[in-house]
């Protein structure tokens, strides 16, 4: 898509007000051309006081070997930047080159870069991930872990080659306030691992310079973002996370005339958009499970750096979190699988944990177990992570002892607010089956930006093993067919009308027309339970058809019976999609098929049109693909039942169950 087009589409989408918005914001940027506006230069701090410790001493009890394994790799140049595993980027690394293409983005002023174009900058992802410094803090926590001063030494390289490279307010990482506010958030905990004000790095002539190198840019950070939220139709988990920037780096390094005021603002901000954001019911309004995740840890580090210092959160915040908790919590199946709904980007605002099979799921229901005293988040969780023992220590892990797990007796089954619906038996033992229905408005606010095109689909596991499966996400910013595939229709367990997507797509972080779903009836507490729904994205079409959908569910068979009604008048072409996991065995046979699981096995049979079409790892068309990480994909068998209707037709698809 052109820039020009882009533009258009991205103006269709905005009010007067936000109209005026940008038109301020281009003012601010023109003027921040000949310096009106920017930092001349950052005031003297004052380090009488700084923030409390927030960290707890868990070195003796976090895995130390995978600790330093990370840490050791990052000293060698070997980094991993999203499918990019053990890349040789040196250490320091180029900071301004982008590690998958290659390209090297202009040193001019950051929000005059137009970072979306890729012959300007390559993949910005790849080149944003690095500069979260995620990486800082492995080398601090590797320093804390062992006290080898090489691991001290290589942070405070890390620092100044990044402060050399990358000077405010020039390149590419001065564009995004999301950016600088992951990056204040990583440096508030690599500070104090590296031990505060009083950090031996910080000693001699050379290491006072270093400190107030640092302070300053600390202090640039928080003036850029100050200066620059997200606003209107993109005041979505930017804005979030750009307040949290914000209240950390206020709180930890109180020292500028202006701390007080940003604290109070952030404050402000993180409260309102904790109960804006996410539904009382617990589920995130971006649409996309992932995103739910990183506003969940967004929440719980914000508290948990507030509370250490005297500024906790409001009731309805720490309400609003545990509800979103009993949401992620709904969705995890008895083998710790989570649907992959929506957009997923991989990011950690910080990484504190290295052990093998790490769940940032499984992770953030051990913080809300200890936070709310959950015996049922525990049993879903797991075990404590290292994660959180870095973050509760001692108290945290005999807290955790002391907790006794529940079980899943009766789970949430309904979030009417948020738009998802389950059915299923036995939940959290070895014999459960979970359906989770996707009957929610597409995403948040008039773009949409992270939502899929996935009205009515669902998902299944059973036996603790998926079985139809949300295929990801895949790509953001570049590879746009790509990117287009894993949101559309096409790609989630439900019914496509003449090729098209139920919404249409305006961009890659934008929705034009889109479609709404509405709930007929749920009713998951009969002998045969029941989900209904209809969404009206294809009335759009010349002959406009409403698509309907009814899943019947009989536990005691552990039979589906899932009934697509399309009201019309006239011919459509239409297809019926089902993803498998990669775990599965898919054959066709006739009108039917077969997947086998490690622990289960599933029919599926359906009349309509001449059988399934199976897709493997297929480009034309492009079906039977699956991203369980970010910029990575594989081959799964998705199975397409095609045929032609003429006015009003029902089709129905029956899937037994049966487990080992």
């Amino acid at each position: 898509m052109s820039s020009l087009a882009w533009k258009i589409n991205r103006l269709k989408l905005m009010g007067a007000p936000e109209i005026a918005w940008r038109v301020r914001q281009l003012v601010q940027k023109k003027a921040s051309k000949v310096g009106i506006g920017l930092v001349a230069k950052a005031p003297a701090p004052d380090l009488a006081s700084t923030g409390a410790t927030f960290i707890a001493d868990a070195a003796a009890n976090v895995d130390i070997a995978a600790l330093r394994q990370a840490a050791d790799a990052i000293l060698a140049g070997r980094w991993n930047v999203f499918a990019m595993r053990g890349l040789n980027l040196g250490f320091p690394p180029q900071w301004n080159r982008d590690p998958k293409t290659g390209t090297v983005a202009p040193m001019k002023l950051g929000k005059a870069i137009d970072y979306r174009r890729e012959a300007v900058v390559g993949d910005i992802k790849y080149l944003w991930e690095p500069s979260r410094h995620l990486e800082l803090v492995t080398l601090a926590l590797a320093w804390r872990a062992s006290g080898e001063q090489r691991y001290a030494a290589g942070a405070r390289l890390l620092l100044e080659s990044w402060f050399d490279q990358c000077p405010y307010p020039n390149g590419v990482h001065w564009t995004s306030s999301l950016e600088l506010a992951v990056r204040l958030l990583n440096w508030a905990f690599a500070w104090q691992l590296l031990g505060g004000a009083d950090s031996a790095l910080f000693k001699g002539a050379e290491g006072t310079r270093f400190q107030r190198r640092w302070l300053d840019n600390i202090y640039q950070h928080c003036h850029f973002i100050r200066g620059y939220f997200s606003r209107h139709s993109s005041a979505n988990n930017h804005l979030f996370g750009e307040y949290m920037g914000l209240f950390v780096a206020s709180v930890q390094w109180p020292c500028w005339p202006e701390s007080a005021r940003w604290q109070a603002l952030a404050r402000r901000g993180l409260e309102a958009e904790a109960l804006k954001q996410n539904t009382e019911d617990g589920v995130n309004k971006e649409q996309a499970i992932y995103y739910q995740h990183e506003v969940m840890d967004m929440m719980l580090l914000c508290h948990h750096i507030g509370q250490a210092n005297g500024a906790g959160f409001s009731a309805a915040y720490l309400e609003r979190l545990e509800r979103l908790a009993e949401f992620v919590a709904a969705l995890m199946d008895a083998g710790g699988n989570v649907p992959m709904t929506g957009d997923a980007d991989d990011a950690q605002m910080v990484r504190l944990a290295y052990e093998p099979g790490w769940s940032p799921y499984r992770s953030l229901l051990a913080s809300c177990a200890l936070l709310f005293q959950r015996g049922d988040f525990k049993r879903k969780a797991g075990r404590l992570d290292d994660k959180n023992r870095w973050l509760s220590g001692a108290d945290g892990a005999a807290r955790w002892e002391a907790l006794a797990a529940a079980g899943e007796e009766k789970p949430v089954l309904a979030f009417p607010q948020g738009g998802y619906y389950l059915l299923g038996s036995h939940f959290g033992t070895e014999r459960e089956v979970r359906i989770v229905v996707d009957c929610a408005p597409l995403g948040y606010l008039s773009i949409a930006a992270h939502g899929h095109a996935d009205a009515l689909a669902f998902t299944l596991s059973a036996a603790g093993e998926e079985l139809l499966t949300d295929p990801g996400t895949y790509a953001y910013h570049t590879q746009k067919a790509w990117r287009d595939y894993f949101r559309s229709t096409a790609a989630h367990n439900t019914v496509q009308v003449d090729g098209q997507d139920q919404s249409e797509i305006g961009g890659n972080f934008m929705w034009l027309r889109k479609a709404n779903a509405k709930l007929l009836g749920h009713a998951p507490q009969e002998a045969v339970q029941v989900f209904e729904g209809e969404q009206d994205g294809y009335r759009r079409l010349a002959d406009p058809v409403l698509h309907r959908r009814r899943i019947d569910f009989d536990p005691a068979r552990n039979v589906l019976v899932v009934l697509d009604t399309l009201e019309c008048r006239g011919a459509h072409e239409v297809a019926l999609h089902w993803h498998f996991a990669e775990t599965c065995r898919v054959e066709g046979r006739a009108q039917a098929l077969f997947a086998l699981g490690h622990r289960s096995r599933l029919d599926m049979q359906c009349s309509f049109g001449d059988g399934p079409e199976l897709l493997r790892s297929s480009e034309a068309p492009m079906g039977g693909w699956i991203s369980r990480r970010f910029d990575e994909k594989e081959g799964i068998t998705t199975a397409v039942w095609r045929g032609r209707i003429q006015g009003t037709t029902r089709i129905e698809t029956t899937i037994a169950l049966s487990l080992a």
